[in-house]
């Protein structure tokens, strides 16, 4: 069931190796492994997509796509997964990521009014700045442990009930 349901939302390999910003890995692209979806590439793709959308940076799924083949894990399933941030989820997590790095850190939140211009962001970089960074660091290795987990425990799951329905016939 895991792989049926993955293997949905999966880009497919031809578009992934044409795109433009992922060209740049060359023949890197073309390791078998990064491309098959088994019990053990599934969970670290979906690691390192999770960690990945919470990075506040351009190019997510370049970054993606090179974790993905440095850990040698599906790299459709990573890069789709950095689609986790969007225009819609990206203001709400990255605040949320904001609030919980003052935690982390023992700061006060401090109210802010969002500008998308350079100068607010070189101003803003040392008072929200380590906050932010920390607390997205650590929503992306809570988020990526955690959908480690669960997608190899559905794996397993589902071995178990294929077993258990092959006994039972």
């Amino acid at each position: 069931m895991p792989k049926k349901l993955i293997q949905r939302f999966m880009p497919k390999a031809e578009t992934l190796r044409e795109h433009k910003y992922l060209r740049v890995f060359g023949k890197l692209l073309h390791k078998p492994n990064l491309w098959v979806l088994n019990r053990k590439s599934a969970p670290g793709a979906f690691a390192v997509g999770l960690f990945v959308a919470w990075l506040p940076l351009p190019f997510q799924m370049v970054v993606a796509a090179g974790f993905a083949i440095l850990f040698n894990v599906n790299l459709p399933v990573a890069v789709a997964l950095v689609w986790v941030t969007n225009p819609f989820t990206m203001p709400i997590m990255f605040y949320a990521a904001y609030l919980l790095g003052t935690r982390i850190l023992g700061h006060k939140a401090q109210e802010f009014h969002f500008e998308a211009t350079w100068a607010w962001i070189e101003a803003s970089l040392s008072t929200i700045g380590p906050p932010f960074l920390i607390g997205s660091l650590a929503l992306g290795i809570v988020s990526a442990l955690i959908g480690y987990v669960v997608i190899k425990s559905m794996w397993r799951y589902s071995i178990l009930f294929k077993w258990q329905k092959r006994k039972g016939q």
